[in-house]
């Protein structure tokens, strides 16, 4: 079973930047869609973008244009690299994974595994 480590997170000014990694354990790491959600204080868990195990790429449309998700399957990582961060992007960030063929990528519910997440701080 693939277990999921995030890192990179951090305090930022707005419109800085910042690169998140999650590293997967496990040989199976390409066979799993990989996304990132973000959980801001008193909110529910939202959807930032996921990369399908066949390079499929989808955002959030509100981090559309400034996130980038990628993955390296040689690495067994994820990337989200964030710029031009606002203050609204401070969350906890976590990358999640799914084998499903069938899903609602934008539903955490859908995802069968999670990181411990990583906190993003972005200040004014």
């Amino acid at each position: 079973q693939v277990q999921l480590v995030e890192s990179g997170g951090g305090l930022v000014q707005t419109g800085e930047s910042l690169r998140l990694s999650c590293a997967a354990s496990g040989r199976t790491f390409s066979n799993y869609a990989m996304g990132w959600f973000r959980q801001a204080p008193g909110k529910e868990r939202e959807f930032v973008a996921l990369t399908t195990r066949n390079g499929y790429i989808y955002y959030a449309d509100l981090v559309k244009g400034r996130f980038t998700i990628s993955r390296d399957n040689a690495k067994n990582t994820v990337y989200l690299e964030m710029n031009s961060l606002k203050p609204e992007d401070t969350a906890i960030y976590y990358c999640a994974a799914t084998l499903r063929s069938y899903y609602d990528r934008t539903n955490p519910r859908e995802y069968d595994l999670w990181g411990q997440g990583t906190q993003v701080t972005v200040s004014s």
